[in-house]
């Protein structure tokens, strides 16, 4: 084993990158702020879109690919949107050795080329509604970059819909948000804040923006993903119309939404500690590691042997495997699992073998306990649930207990330096927004849904407030 992992209380964003090369999840590019995901961190991302293509498919989308390169002219297209991603946007003016004759944009994001290609395909209320989803990846030009969390190009997925009526396209939006949710919580155990931003935060181009917010283990917000009502924004900008069952021709209603491989930042620092990664159970690549443990090679036979023999017991529940290098140690494989943030470890040599039992080792708390192998299936079972339930009781003890009601502007300002949620009073003036932010580096994160209407002071300017907002730092 190379050097320790840096400790989260004496330098947090080192961990943060300990981990990930310690892990082996990704390493820098030659590029400057682009990023290599290696196998282990590519296994984990197959897993999250595993899951996730499942849940939209059962919400009746499919999946569809769209051209890397994008026209100029698209983007100029929709004033706010091309105003919003500008700065961000990598350009390719030459090919083949000779000029373009119209600059392209490698896509920072896909609403202008698929409403291109909506304006083709739709024509009658009968086409409606279209719910498409990509897999793919994207580029903007990050100036600060940060593995996973934001890089100039990552892999993502984009949600892109059509809709007859507005209120099917408001429906869908929250329908979408809902599913993030459910796997924020449900597969990563980490529990999120879900709610709409602020004009000022919102995705250029929408109407509105609704965001799932989740509190990272320094007490940062991180944005995990966004799901966006566009109006008949983008359905104006490329003409895209639709005849309804009366005859009469209309714009139709739009929505788009995204997570990305930032979602594997989320998890890293929702729930790893100072000897490496944790994996909630549900979207472990390997759920359960074998290692079997002998002392010469008389042993090792039988040891394999009945490792193997447990494996093939447990894989038709879990997914199982089995180290039976005999180049490396048990102590060395202990440690390398544990980095790796496998959930649960089973240990096993010719005295277990004796006397019918093997060791499970949680990852999550580092305990063992001693198990018959006759109730192995069992007693993997429960303990798989047991971490991802504690995992995320765990992470949301957390949120709560770094969670805070505040109505004075001196106290937030006092509480914000050491991080966590606030919820505060604002009255809805930019100015205010900006004067938090400028203060004290951080951001009205959302307007959460759940969040009663309540009568206040803004704690800026003292006018009238409708209910509170979630103000954090953020990554």
């Amino acid at each position: 084993m190379s050097k320790k992992i840096t400790k989260r209380s004496d330098n947090y964003s080192d961990w943060y990158i300990d981990i990930i090369t310690r892990a082996q999840l990704a390493d820098y590019a030659p590029v400057k702020g682009c990023m290599v995901i290696r196998p282990n961190g590519y296994e984990i991302w197959e897993k999250m879109q595993s899951v996730l293509d499942g849940m939209f498919k059962e919400t009746g989308h499919r999946n569809a690919y769209f051209p890397l390169l994008i026209p100029e002219s698209f983007l100029k297209k929709e004033a706010e949107h091309v105003e919003g991603f500008a700065p961000e946007c990598a350009v390719v003016t030459h090919g083949g050795g000779k000029k373009l004759s119209e600059n392209l944009m490698i896509r920072p994001t896909s609403e202008t080329i698929i409403w291109n290609m909506y304006s083709r395909w739709i024509n009658s209320h009968r086409d409606l509604p279209l719910l498409i989803n990509q897999w793919c990846n994207v580029m903007r030009w990050e100036m600060r970059t940060r593995l996973f969390l934001r890089t100039s190009e990552f892999l993502w997925q984009e949600g892109h819909t059509a809709h007859a009526t507005k209120e099917e396209a408001v429906e869908e939006t929250i329908r979408m948000l809902e599913v993030y949710k459910t796997f924020a919580e449900e597969y990563m155990a980490m529990p999120v804040v879900d709610g709409v931003k602020t004009e000022s935060e919102k995705f250029p181009g929408a109407v509105d923006t609704y965001t799932i917010e989740a509190m990272m283990q320094d007490k940062k917000a991180l944005q995990a993903g966004t799901s966006h009502f566009l109006g008949e924004n983008f359905a104006k900008a490329f003409d895209v119309q639709f005849q309804d069952a009366d005859g009469a021709r209309k714009y139709v209603w739009a929505t788009s939404w995204g997570v990305s491989t930032r979602l594997i930042g989320a998890l890293i620092m929702c729930h790893s500690d100072d000897q490496g990664l944790i994996l909630p159970p549900k979207l472990a690549t390997k759920q359960v590691v074998i290692v079997p443990i002998w002392k010469g090679d008389a042993e090792s036979g039988k040891v394999i042997e009945c490792a193997h023999k447990i494996k093939e017991e447990l894989k038709e529940k879990f997914r199982v495997h089995v180290d039976d290098r005999l180049q490396y140690k048990p102590g060395w494989k202990f440690n390398e699992w544990e980095l790796q943030g496998i959930p649960l470890r089973i240990e096993i040599g010719p005295r277990d073998i004796e006397n019918r039992v093997v060791v499970l080792a949680r990852r999550d708390k580092r305990e063992k306990l001693q198990v018959p192998i006759e109730s192995i299936s069992e007693e993997v079972g429960k303990l798989l649930q047991s971490i991802q339930n504690d995992l995320f009781t765990n992470a949301k003890d957390f949120r709560e207990k770094n969670t805070f009601t505040v109505d004075q502007y001196s106290e937030f300002e006092e509480k914000v330096v050491e991080n966590g949620f606030f919820h505060l009073h604002w009255c809805g003036k930019d100015l205010c927004e900006e004067k938090i932010k400028g203060k004290t580096k951080a951001t009205i994160r959302c307007i959460p849904r759940d969040s009663a209407k309540e009568s206040g002071k803004c704690i800026i300017c003292g006018d009238n407030s409708p209910q509170r907002v979630l103000v954090s730092r953020a990554y």
